[in-house]
């Protein structure tokens, strides 16, 4: 079909809306130059395309470019000329990771919306946009999240919902500035406790997904302002893991040296000894003073979320005789230390149900 300036809907300056036309093919001859030079915006959605027309690239100042709702099977390296381009939504088509361009991950872009396609992994061209804002591959068929997602240091929210996606990796906790992490509807079965470096997480949604406890260091996200549980088989009793394996000799020597304050020095000592020391836990029995490096003691403790909620979070003992902070009554966890409570203006929001 051929493209006349006039058959874009009225838009503003900067704007080209060539939407719901059932275009095959996208020719811009007949737009005139200073139009292509002065238009910032140009929607593409709801066509017929197949692949990115390599005409989009005539609009060199181009920053907002929505081609969603095609039969896109490709996004061909003429995308790489639009050096401008900031926002590129490309949802419900029928990409894939051997869809993109080698040079994808070279563009400028701060907002990537490829939710609603085929994408099996997330094509590690998408790791390298380094100034990317936002990113959404929900409804696709993820399975994993690489560890190069941490390479997105300029991320505030992640979209991965409606996926396959089973954990999720530390890695993540590496995004100083993610604000919202969402994902719902997959098949996580635990949280990582490293998550508690994201000092700027707001909201975390993990509805419909495999939960049965959370790590106890889900506390420590102090701007968290909204969870969303419902749909997780989380534990409604409390759960006491009996497997423990002895701690080692080098252990026991380490915890005693940790417990009971025995000064040694960088001379005393052989290099691999001093990073194992370094990484003594401690207890969070605050009835004990042990610490615990590889053997520890699994314990399901329920804390009252914003008075409403009781939520399983994962501690971990130094000992099966270590007297545990939390009772083997429900009832009686929330009197036995401070942390047993989240106060409603730090969580405005838990959802369970």
């Amino acid at each position: 079909m051929e493209i006349h300036e006039g058959a874009a809907a009225a838009a503003g300056d900067g704007v080209l809306d060539f939407s719901r036309l059932s275009l095959h093919t996208f020719n811009a001859d007949n737009v005139s130059e200073q139009r292509k030079r002065d238009t910032r915006q140009l929607f593409l959605s709801y066509n017929r395309l197949s692949s990115l027309p390599t005409s989009v690239t005539v609009f060199c100042n181009l920053e907002v470019l929505d081609i969603s709702n095609n039969g896109l099977t490709a996004i061909g390296e003429g995308i790489t000329r639009l050096t401008r381009l900031k926002t590129l939504i490309a949802k419900n088509n029928r990409l894939d990771e051997l869809s993109l361009p080698k040079q994808f991950g070279s563009l400028q872009l701060e907002v990537l919306n490829f939710s609603g396609n085929r994408f099996e992994e997330i094509p590690l061209e998408c790791t390298k946009l380094q100034r990317l804002q936002s990113l959404s591959l929900g409804g696709n068929r993820l399975k994993s999240i690489p560890a190069e997602i941490e390479n997105l240091s300029s991320l505030e929210l992640l979209y991965l919902g409606g996926n396959l996606i089973s954990a999720i990796p530390p890695e993540v906790a590496n995004l100083p500035y993610l604000t919202y992490l969402v994902l719902c509807d997959n098949r996580i079965q635990s949280v990582p406790p490293q998550l508690t470096r994201l000092h700027s997480l707001r909201s975390l949604s993990l509805h419909n997904n495999l939960l049965t406890y959370l790590p106890r260091e889900i506390l420590s996200l102090v701007h968290l302002q909204e969870l969303s549980l419902r749909g997780n088989p989380l534990v409604v009793r409390f759960v006491k893991e009996m497997i423990y394996d002895p701690p080692s000799l080098l252990e026991l020597a380490g915890r005693t040296i940790k417990s009971k304050n025995i000064p040694y020095y960088p001379c005393d000592l052989p290099s691999n000894l001093l990073r194992y020391l370094d990484l003594a836990s401690k207890c969070p029995n605050p009835k004990c003073a042990g610490v615990y490096f590889d053997s520890c003691v699994r314990h399901i403790k329920f804390v009252d979320f914003c008075g409403k909620y009781r939520l399983p979070l994962m501690h971990y003992l130094c000992s099966p005789e270590c007297t545990s902070p939390c009772s083997s009554n429900p009832q009686s966890d929330a009197e036995s230390e401070d942390e047993s409570s989240v106060p409603a203006d730090r969580l405005q929001r838990v959802l369970l149900g």
